[in-house]
């Protein structure tokens, strides 16, 4: 290479480098740009063309070409892991390796965000050196991995005092999720509760839900084992509003009942009160309905009129021994197709049920299914005085034979009572909201054999939570929340006892290390005597 080939390429570099940050800082001045440009490629060929023998010459070389390969090889790999990292941001797959799949997104969580109809945008504040904001990037980032819809950003309040004032954030962890036209904020960033502001977002209104009182009903702010104070915070969490009822009083069911819930009554309804219901159901009411065995006979009448068949009966698992019960408590672990029990595959523990089957034949207007029953070897104790004394046993041609149906749904068309409805309506001039409520031409019924699966004690068992829920869901005609849910994040300990806790103190400190040590001793010692 001459001595101007080795002025005139540098200088063309230094062109083309100068030119190109000039142009990035000032695209006004395009022209000039353009011709710094121009003069440094010259300035390349011109150096190319003087010392091309030069140039040919030094590819030639066997040094060279070993380079170039040397060269090439890294940027195919470098290009290779490019793509990899390209697709993977694209593609990627999680694997969870935890025994409650502690990582891995609910069903409920996928369908909702999978759904998405609209853009949403959710802002997490966490301090840069907060210890939860690593875990609450991941968890936004599994979301967004489901729907770009889904965006995201995690925002230092501290760093940016203007969008917190904006948002009113009062302490840190505290996420806003909005749409255009809606905001919804959550103080703790979990799959929970992202999941529950997500629908709370996405729902138009809030939907009530009433629960019967006045005969023994399960108590709503109960917070003993037999209590519903889990069943209702878990409602709510969902976007529910619950009121209780007190028909006795009111002597109808309120127009804004999204559904009415009969749980556990100890007591008989009166005439009055069953007429209430049955105008309800008369107007495509729904009704989720738990009946204790031996309990209410006019509520078992009253579910025959609608095909569902609930027993004089005691159901009894002899294989089941859960949670320290005894064969009074069942396991549902089987379940007929429908939009209660899709992709259901949770047990659920029914203790001390009775039998719900379906009646044949079913009622013109109504159609009727079973949910769920117990397995083969239960069967359903039609001797009252067996189970009292606690020598319960199966007897043929007396008692019902394994398996045995704990629940049942019924839909009923109700085309006829909205049309005399209408009639009454127009001729008393009344306003349109009983209209409104008839134009659903379906009413929905849920009855289940036993009330303690829902109770404190029991609600977090298995299948349990989910069942309930979604037989709500699907009384509010809000199929697409129908799923399994997330679950409440707990600790699972590891406890040792003295004995034990000794036994893991040799084996980790004196045990292993030992092995390791007469392992290298005698490596070394015999490497000294070969030699």
């Amino acid at each position: 290479m001459d001595k101007l080939t080795r002025v005139v390429v540098p200088a063309g570099i230094l062109l083309l480098i100068t030119g190109g940050i000039a142009y990035n800082i000032r695209p006004d001045l395009k022209t000039w740009m353009g011709g710094i440009l121009l003069l440094g490629a010259i300035l390349i060929l011109t150096g190319v063309y003087r010392s091309f023998r030069g140039i040919t010459a030094w590819l030639n070389q066997r040094s060279t070409i070993a380079g170039l390969n040397v060269a090439l090889m890294t940027m195919l790999v470098l290009g290779i892991i490019g793509l990899v990292e390209v697709i993977s941001a694209k593609h990627n797959a999680r694997f969870d390796l935890t025994a409650g799949k502690r990582y891995t997104l609910a069903d409920q969580t996928r369908k909702v965000v999978r759904g998405l109809a609209g853009d949403i945008h959710i802002t997490a504040f966490f301090r840069a050196d907060q210890a939860e904001r690593r875990p609450a990037e991941d968890l936004l980032r599994q979301y967004a991995d489901l729907s770009p819809r889904f965006r995201f950003e995690v925002i230092d309040p501290d760093r940016n005092p203007g969008r917190a004032k904006r948002y009113g954030i009062a302490t840190y962890g505290t996420t806003i999720l909005e749409t255009q036209e809606k905001e919804e904020k959550i103080a703790e960033l979990d799959e929970e509760h992202l999941t529950n502001g997500l629908i709370k977002l996405l729902r138009e209104g809030k939907r009530t839900i009433y629960f019967l009182t006045g005969h023994g009903e399960n108590e709503l702010e109960d917070k003993s084992r037999n209590g519903y104070r889990q069943a209702k915070e878990a409602i709510e969490k969902a976007n529910y509003q619950v009121k209780e009822l007190l028909l006795l009083r009111e002597r109808e069911v309120p127009r804004d009942a999204s559904m009415l819930v009969i749980s556990g009554p100890k007591r008989d309804l009166t005439e009055p009160e069953l007429q209430a219901l049955q105008r309800f159901v008369g107007r495509g009411g729904k009704l989720l309905i738990q009946l204790d065995p031996y309990a209410v006979p006019t509520l078992k009448a009253f579910v025959s009129r609608y095909g569902i068949k609930v027993g004089d009966d005691v159901i009894v698992d002899q294989y089941a021994r859960t949670m320290g019960g005894d064969y009074l408590m069942p396991i549902v672990s089987t379940y007929y197709p429908h939009a209660i029990t899709q992709n259901f595959t949770l047990a659920s523990l029914f203790p001390f049920a009775r039998s719900v089957d379906v009646a044949k034949p079913s009622p013109d207007g109504v159609t009727v299914q079973k949910l769920g029953e117990t397995g083969p070897g239960s069967w359903a104790e039609t001797d009252k005085g067996e189970v009292n004394r606690g020598q319960i046993s199966f007897e043929q041609g007396q008692d019902r034979p394994g398996p045995v149906p704990v629940g049942a749904i019924a839909t009923v068309r109700v085309e006829q009572a909205t049309a005399g409805a209408e009639a009454d309506r127009n001729t008393t001039g009344s306003n349109t909201e009983q209209g409104t409520q008839m134009q659903s031409g379906v009413a929905r019924l849920v009855v289940y054999g036993n009330s303690a699966f829902a109770s404190n004690n029991f609600l977090k068992f298995s299948g349990n939570r989910d069942l309930f829920l979604n037989s709500i869901s699907w009384l509010a005609e809000e199929e697409a929340m129908i799923s399994i849910r997330p679950q409440e994040t707990q600790s699972t300990p590891i406890i040792l006892s003295a004995a034990q806790g000794r036994m893991v103190f040799w084996m980790l400190v004196v045990v292993i290390p030992g092995l390791f040590l007469v392992s290298g001793t005698s490596m070394v010692l015999g490497r000294r005597r070969s030699r």
